[in-house]
């Protein structure tokens, strides 16, 4: 059984840039920096680490980010209720703001699967129940040819991440329950069975289950209460990478995607792992 030990190169947390309300949506750009965003002030950054990070737009909430397989960036706009994708020339405009004609509730994470699919979750807790007009909470795919479909009702869906092989989705249930949901994909990207990959209940506060990325090893890296909880492909705990505040997501970055970065609160923070993550389906596409 392997121990975070062997899963760490470094153990103590960089902190690499701080002073945000909430971090949040961290993305690598195989140019030489990571995207992130502060969600609570509606701006989306980029930064190289060692450097000052630097504005790249404002977003109305934004959270989760992934590229498409153009390498345009997609970004979950939560307070505008919509996805939202940029353009090559920094045009910002709706990916998806409406499923079967009702308004989405809040998009939160999104990511991009190897032929181009599309998963976001949409929680509806926080939006009012006056306003909500998709009656549940959900995951969402959109397919190459730009179909929309509801992939599986949650309870409150939030961080997700697809197995290597893409034929495992893994869902972050944030509220009430807290577990990571494990649910089987066919070969067109629809739900075969569903079933608890990891229960993340805890006594503690001070963090849920939210953003999440796997590594070549096909481990799941969950943030949760305490920092970012690490398990084996089979669902079971190896440990937790402890952060000093509230983690909500991590990515997999540097030229070699093994540098970790953490979005935690008010700052962000990178430390040293020895198994790279899974390279974005783009950075294959783009050469």
């Amino acid at each position: 059984m392997a121990t975070l030990s062997d899963i760490l190169e470094t153990t103590a947390l960089q902190q690499v840039a701080t002073g945000f309300v909430f971090t949040e949506g961290p993305l690598w750009h195989p140019d030489g920096f990571f995207y992130f965003v502060d969600v609570r002030a509606s701006v989306l950054y980029r930064l190289t680490v060692g450097d000052k990070p630097q504005v790249v737009r404002k977003t109305e909430g934004g959270n989760g980010t992934t590229f498409d397989l153009q390498g345009r960036l997609i970004n979950c706009e939560g307070d505008g209720r919509r996805v939202t994708r940029t353009e090559p020339d920094g045009t910002v405009t709706t990916l998806i703001d409406r499923f079967e004609g009702k308004r989405l509730n809040r998009p939160n994470d999104v990511i991009c699967a190897s032929d181009g699919a599309l998963l976001f979750t949409d929680p509806s807790l926080r939006v009012p129940f006056a306003e909500r007009e998709v009656e549940h909470a959900a995951v969402y795919r959109i397919a190459p040819n730009g179909a929309v479909t509801a992939v599986a009702p949650f309870e409150y869906p939030n961080g997700l991440a697809l197995s290597p092989d893409e034929r495992t989705l893994y869902v972050a249930n944030t509220r009430w329950t807290k577990y990571i949901h494990a649910i089987e994909l066919d070969a067109a990207g629809t739900m075969v069975r569903r079933r608890i990959f990891a229960d993340m209940s805890s006594d503690g506060t001070n963090g849920v289950p939210d953003g999440m990325k796997v590594d070549a090893a096909g481990r799941v890296f969950c943030t949760g209460t305490g920092g970012v909880w690490v398990f084996a492909p089979d669902g079971t705990q190896i440990g937790i990478i402890e952060t000093p505040e509230v983690c909500a997501n991590v990515a997999f970055g540097g030229p070699d995607l093994r540098t970790l970065l953490l979005t935690a609160s008010t700052s962000v923070y990178t430390l040293r792992v020895k198994t790279p993550g899974l390279p974005h389906p783009w950075y294959a596409v783009r050469g």
